[in-house]
Parts: structure tokens; sequence; C-alpha cells
């Protein structure tokens, strides 16, 4: 057993007879391709701190391009890069505003107040998992000395899976300007967004000041997130990535599967979430399994078993060389490029041999 997200405890993934392991922990599980493995072995590579990674300039340059903006800069987590773009934004007494729910305030050991001094001002959220208009007129701060000041609003896309829509993230981003705060996305599952909206990068970027861009989720590098977005802003982001012991030297050799990731594996994330409709529409149909909606969902399903069946029915996929998050009562599913249709295929003929003839 290991340690998992937000604490859970996971069965870690072991291989089995019934063939290769079916992993929906998480898409930061999946390893990296023939292709990746080739770039890397043939990157060339300088000092980054020095600035001559020629890798590096190439990933940071094509992000920037993608997205329609100034300049772009690598780090090695999605954590530090969201770190180092509110401290960009934010100096000691002021406040960024964003969902209670979101990763930056609830999963990032609140590095921006530890570390940045500045303050959370954390926002209830809707129905899709994101916050309001009025949530946000109501939580900037009046000019007033008893009061951190309201300085940047922080937003998520995708939340939990869900494509939040254009118009809405449009909409909250209009207030914040409207009050003079700058716009910050994390975007750790940036191009799931873009996939599941149908819309350009560039358009989804367009709102935010700053975008954190996660390359080792369904884009499928090993490591690495890229901070895009003005060039001020991201001088200032580099600068704050030296202080928080970023800097990197021949990272080249991880940047090349991140310019490989953007230039041939955000099209495919359409096969992750058509095998995420697949699965959650087949485990729809069994008797004690409860499917969340798929409304607004990219590459997640949520299941929810009855409470006498979770470990149960994890220890019997684990057999199946299926391994799920020790979650309860809801468990997230994960699909990505390591998933494919054999997978998804033994995926339901486990599910349905476990409720085969169950009742609730």
């Amino acid at each position: 057993m290991a340690t998992g997200y937000y604490g859970a405890t996971e069965d870690t993934a072991v291989a089995t007879g019934t063939g290769p392991v079916v992993d929906y922990r998480s898409d930061t599980l999946t390893k990296p391709t023939p292709e990746m493995r080739r770039v890397m072995a043939e990157a060339e590579v300088g000092d980054d701190v020095y600035g001559e990674d020629p890798s590096i300039h190439a990933l940071e340059q094509t992000a920037a391009a993608m997205l329609g903006k100034e300049a772009a800069v690598l780090f090695p987590t999605g954590t530090q890069s969201n770190l180092a773009a509110v401290m960009s934004h934010c100096g000691r007494g002021e406040e960024y505003i964003g969902a209670r729910n979101s990763h930056i305030f609830s999963a990032e050991a609140s590095g921006a107040a530890v570390l940045g001094s500045v303050s959370p001002h954390p926002v209830e959220i809707n129905e899709i998992g994101t916050i309001t208009t009025e949530g946000v007129e109501a939580a900037v701060r009046p000019d007033d000395p008893h009061h951190a000041i309201s300085k940047l609003l922080c937003l998520e896309n995708t939340v939990s899976g869900n494509a939040i829509p254009l118009d809405h993230m449009r909409a909250l981003t209009d207030v914040a300007r409207r009050h003079g705060l700058n716009t910050h996305l994390d975007g750790a599952r940036f191009f799931n967004a873009v996939i599941g909206l149908g819309c350009g990068p560039d358009e989804l970027a367009a709102p935010f000041d700053t975008i954190s861009v996660c390359l080792s989720k369904g884009l499928g590098a090993p490591v690495g997130s890229v901070l895009v977005g003005r060039a001020d802003l991201i001088k200032t982001a580099r600068r704050t990535r030296k202080m928080l012991g970023g800097g990197m030297r021949q990272a080249g050799v991880f940047a090349a599967t991140g310019t490989y990731a953007l230039k041939n594996n955000v099209a495919r994330l359409a096969d992750d979430h058509a095998r995420a409709r697949r699965l959650a529409d087949a485990l729809r149909e069994l008797n004690g399994l409860e499917v969340a909606p798929m409304d607004h969902q990219t590459n997640m399903v949520f299941i929810t078993p009855h409470e006498t069946d979770n470990a149960p029915l994890r220890a019997h996929l684990r057999e199946q060389g299926i391994v799920l998050s020790a979650q309860a009562p809801a468990i997230r599913m994960v699909l990505h490029l390591d998933i494919d249709d054999e997978g998804v295929d033994r995926t339901i003929e486990a599910f349905r041999a476990f409720y085969r003839g169950r009742l609730h």
C-alpha cells in the first residue's frame, strides 16, 4: 500500500497474469513513449541557468506561440509554476481569489501563503465546481487598511475533469478586470479543456495574464509544466523560479519530450475523452454502482459503489490487473494514453463480473 493523493491510501500497481496493468489512479502515471525516449536521447542541451539550453528555448517558444502569449518559462512541477505565478502577480499583504476546491488553495501545501506571504481568499463553488461572477464580486476587498489587497483571480480548467465553458471563464475574468485584478489560470489539464470545449488554445488562454500548463498529465511527458503569459510577468516568474530552487541545468532532455507532447499528443486527448464516456455508459448499466453524469466531463469517470462494495470491488479489480484509487465514497477513474480500448474492455468485463447477480 502507498500514501496517495490527498493522503488517501492507494493500492500500488502490480502486474498480473491477466495482461498489462490498467491503472486509473491518475494521468500522471503515463510512461514516456518510445518516441519520447528517442527525443530525450537526441536532445541538444545546455545550461538553462545561463539561458543556454536550446531544447528548453524551443519548448518555451512553442508553448507561448500555441497559447498566443508573449513568453513562457519551464518549471519542474505545476505546483512550482502556480506558486511562481502567484508570487509574480502579488506581493506581501496582497491576496488571490479562487475557488474553495481549487488545487492552488487546497493541494499545494499553502505555498503562496507560506513562501509568498500572499493570502488566499477562497470562494464557494457552484454545481459544476467553479465560482460564480457574484462570488468574485463579493470577494473583492474594499480599499481599507484592515484588509488584504485583492490583486489576482485564480481559476482552473478543467475542474475535476469538467471543462468549464468559455463564456463562464470570460464572465469571471471580466469581473476581475473591472476591479483591476490580474488573472491566472491553473491549466493542469489545459489541453483536455481545449479538446472538450472545441476551442483553440489561444481562445482559452486569451482572458488570462498567465497560464500554467502541465506536460506530465494527459500529454504524457515524464515531467514539467510551462508558465505562459505576458513578458513582464514571465521575466519575474523566471527570477522567482531561481529563488524557489527551480533553476535547472541540462533539462533539455525532458523539455524535448514536452515539445514532442505539444506537437503530437494534443489531438489524441479526444480518444481519452471518448473512452471515458464509453466506460461511464457501460458502468451506468450495473446494479449497485452510481456513475456521475458526463455532461461536461473530459477524461475522468466518477463512480460511487455501495459502501460495503468499495474495498471488495477494488480487490476484485486488482486481481484482474486493474488499479483504482482507494477513495471513498466516490472513486475517480482517469483515462490517459496508457489505457487503450483493450484496457477499457477488460475493465468493463471485470466490473460486470463483480456486479453479476449482486443486489442492493
